[in-house]
C-alpha cells in the first residue's frame, strides 16, 4: 500500500525523499558494485544448494513413508502383527517426524541473511540516493541525446544495442523514481512504457493496477484530466475498492465541470467557444550574446554534434609545433590544435602518458568526494545538481610524476604555477555532467578565492584521462564549439582577458557520459605571479559593450 497525503479533495501520494547516497556521482565507484554484487551471487546460490538440500530430505522422509504406508495397507493385520513393523511405526510417527518438523521448521535463510548484514560493514550497498540518482541520470541522458523511450528500453543508445532489455518492472521503477522527483512528464513516458511491456510478458515484473495508479495520477499533473479520469476508471475496472482511485475520480469529474462553465461565455460579445489566439508570437531581437535559440537548446545541440562554428572561422584554424619560448619545449615541442582563435581556445596533443594517467587515478581514487561548486554568495562549497561527479586533489609535493605535470602545465601556458591550485581529479558517473558554467568568479561573487589569496583563476587546463564511446564533449555554448575527449590530449584557454576582466565566452559544460566512462584532470591558474607573464596592454583587448 503506498502512502497517501490529502490535499484540496483529492488523494495524492506521498513524495518521500531519498536518503544519502553517493555511488552514482563517479563510475569508478560502482565498478565496486560488481563486486558486492558477486559475493552476494554467491552467498544467494548457497542458499538455494541449502534450501534445495532441505527439500531433497523431506521428499526422501515423503518416499520413505508412502513405502512403508502402501506395504501396511495391503494388509493391515499381517503388517502390524510383525513387532519389528509396530516399532517402524511408532518411531516414524515419534522420533522421526519430530526431525521432519524441525527441518520444516528450520529457517535456512537465517545464517545468510546474517552473511548479508555482515557484508554491508565491509562492501558497499547502494543506497536509495543512489537508486534515485541514476534514475535520473537515465532521464538526463534521454533529453540530452533525444534518446527514444522504447529504444532506451530496448538497451539501445543512439542506435548501437549495448545491454539487455528492461522488463516492465524496471520500466516501472524509472518512472516511479521520476515520481518521486516530482517529474511528471518521463513519469508518464516510462509507466507508457511499463504499459506496453506487460502486453507482452509470460512473468509479468509489474502490475497494470500499480501502473495505472501512477500513470493516471501523472497524467492529472500534466493537465490531462480527461485522459487521467479514463485511466481511472480503468483502474477501478481492476480494482473496484481503490480507495484512491474512488476518491480521484470523484475529484476528477468535478475538474471537468468546471472547466466546461469557463469555457461559456469567454466572448467579449458573449459568444461561446471563441477560439484562443495562438498564431502571435513575439521574437525578441537577437544580440551578441542573447540568441534565438536558448543557451540549453544550443548546449544539448553541441552534446550531439549538431553544432559547430562557422566554416569561416573554422577554416582560419591550424595545427603546429610550438615551443612557446620554453627551452625545454625547444627539443621536445608540443603538438597544439587550435580549437577558436577569440577567445583562443587550443587543444595540446600526447601530453599525458598512460603510465601517468594510471599513477594519477591510483592516487585519486581513494580520496574521491563528490565534486563541489562554490556558493557565490558565501564563498562556501556545496553540494549542487548540476555538477554530478567525484573529485580528488593532488599536491606537487606528493609524488615527482605529479610535480612533472605542473612543470609541464607551466611549459604549456607560459604562466606560473606558484599560485596555481592543485590537480584536480575527476571520475564522472552515470550521465555525469557539469551544466554551463564559469571558471572565473564573476564581480558579484566576492566571496570566492577570497580564502586563496591568489585572484581570480586566469586560465584553465584540462587533461583528458579516457576516450569516451559516446558523450562526455566539453561545449561553449556561446562558440558553437565542442571539444571531443581523447586520451592524453589537453584543452587550454584564457578565462579572463589581459585587463584582468572575465571572459563570458569561455562559459562550458561537461556533456553527460552517454557510454563510457569519462577521467579528466585540471589545473586552474590564477592571477597572483603572472603580471609579467602576461601584462596589461596600454588598450583594451575586448569591447566595453561585453560587461
Amino acid at each position: 500500500m503506498l502512502p497517501v497525503l490529502v490535499a484540496t479533495g483529492i488523494t495524492l501520494l506521498l513524495l518521500q525523499p531519498p536518503v544519502d547516497g553517493e555511488l552514482f556521482t563517479a563510475l569508478a565507484d560502482m565498478e565496486e558494485l560488481l563486486e558486492t554484487e558477486a559475493v552476494l551471487i554467491t552467498n544467494l546460490d548457497s542458499y538455494v544448494q541449502a534450501q534445495e538440500e532441505k527439500l531433497m530430505q523431506l521428499r526422501r522422509k515423503v518416499h520413505e513413508y508412502r513405502r512403508e504406508h502402501t506395504e501396511a495397507a495391503r494388509d493391515v493385520s499381517a503388517y502390524l502383527s510383525n513387532p519389528v513393523n509396530a516399532f517402524l511405526l511408532t518411531k516414524r510417527l515419534t522420533t522421526d517426524w519430530r526431525y521432519v518438523e524441525n527441518l520444516m521448521t528450520y529457517e535456512v535463510g537465517k545464517e545468510f541473511l546474517e552473511n548479508v548484514t555482515s557484508f554491508r560493514s565491509v562492501l558497499k550497498f547502494p543506497s536509495d540516493e543512489d537508486l534515485n540518482g541514476a534514475a535520473v541520470a537515465l532521464m538526463r541522458l534521454q533529453d540530452t541525446y533525444n534518446l527514444d523511450t522504447a529504444s532506451l528500453a530496448r538497451g539501445m543508445l543512439n542506435g548501437v544495442q549495448y545491454s539487455t532489455k528492461l522488463s516492465a518492472g524496471d520500466c516501472f521503477e524509472l518512472g516511479r523514481q521520476s515520481y518521486l522527483n516530482g517529474d511528471y512528464y518521463h513519469t508518464v513516458l516510462w509507466m507508457r512504457e511499463a504499459m506496453d511491456r506487460l502486453t507482452s510478458e509470460v512473468n509479468r515484473t509489474a502490475t497494470k493496477e500499480d501502473v495505472l495508479e501512477y500513470l493516471a495520477f501523472s497524467t492529472f499533473k500534466q493537465g490531462n484530466i480527461q485522459t487521467a479520469l479514463s485511466m481511472t476508471e480503468e483502474l477501478l475496472e481492476l480494482v473496484p475498492d481503490h480507495e484512491r482511485a474512488v476518491s480521484n475520480k470523484a475529484y476528477y469529474e468535478k475538474e471537468l465541470q468546471k472547466e466546461a462553465q469557463q469555457k461559456i461565455l469567454r466572448g467579449d460579445d458573449g459568444s461561446e467557444e471563441v477560439p484562443i489566439d495562438t498564431t502571435t508570437k513575439i521574437q525578441k531581437e537577437a544580440t551578441a550574446h542573447v540568441y534565438d535559440t536558448s543557451e540549453r537548446k544550443l548546449y544539448e545541440q553541441l552534446c550531439r554534434g549538431e553544432q559547430q562554428p562557422p566554416i569561416e572561422l573554422r577554416s582560419q584554424l591550424v595545427c603546429r609545433y610550438t615551443t612557446n619560448t620554453s627551452p625545454f619545449l625547444r627539443i621536445g615541442p608540443l603538438k597544439l590544435e587550435e580549437a577558436y582563435l577569440r577567445p583562443y581556445i587550443v587543444i595540446y596533443h600526447e601530453v599525458m602518458s598512460d603510465r601517468e594517467i594510471e599513477r594519477i587515478k591510483q592516487y585519486a581514487r581513494p580520496r574521491f568526494r563528490r565534486a563541489t561548486v562554490q556558493n557565490y554568495k558565501t564563498g562556501e562549497l556545496e553540494f549542487a545538481n548540476y555538477r554530478i561527479s567525484k573529485s580528488a586533489w593532488l599536491k606537487d609535493a606528493e609524488d615527482e610524476m605529479i610535480r612533472t605535470i605542473s612543470r609541464r602545465v607551466e611549459d604549456m601556458t607560459g604562466l606560473t604555477m606558484e599560485t596555481a591550485e592543485e590537480l584536480q581529479v575527476v571520475n564522472y558517473g552515470i550521465g555525469g555532467h557539469y551544466e554551463p558554467h564559469f571558471d572565473f568568479a564573476r564581480r558579484e561573487e566576492r566571496n570566492a578565492f577570497k580564502s586563496l589569496g591568489t585572484g581570480n583563476r586566469i586560465a584553465t587546463v584540462l587533461f583528458y584521462m579516457s576516450d569516451v564511446t559516446q558523450g562526455g564533449a566539453t561545449v561553449f555554448p556561446s562558440l558553437h564549439l565542442a571539444l571531443w575527449p581523447r586520451k592524453g590530449t589537453a584543452a587550454f584557454w584564457f578565462n579572463l582577458h589581459a585587463s584582468g576582466r572575465g571572459d563570458y565566452a569561455t562559459r562550458h559544460a561537461a556533456c553527460p557520459v552517454l557510454t563510457g566512462t569519462k577521467w579528466v584532470s585540471n589545473k586552474w591558474i590564477h592571477e597572483r605571479g603572472q603580471e609579467f607573464r602576461r601584462p596589461c596592454g596600454l588598450q583594451l583587448d575586448h569591447s566595453e559593450e561585453e560587461f
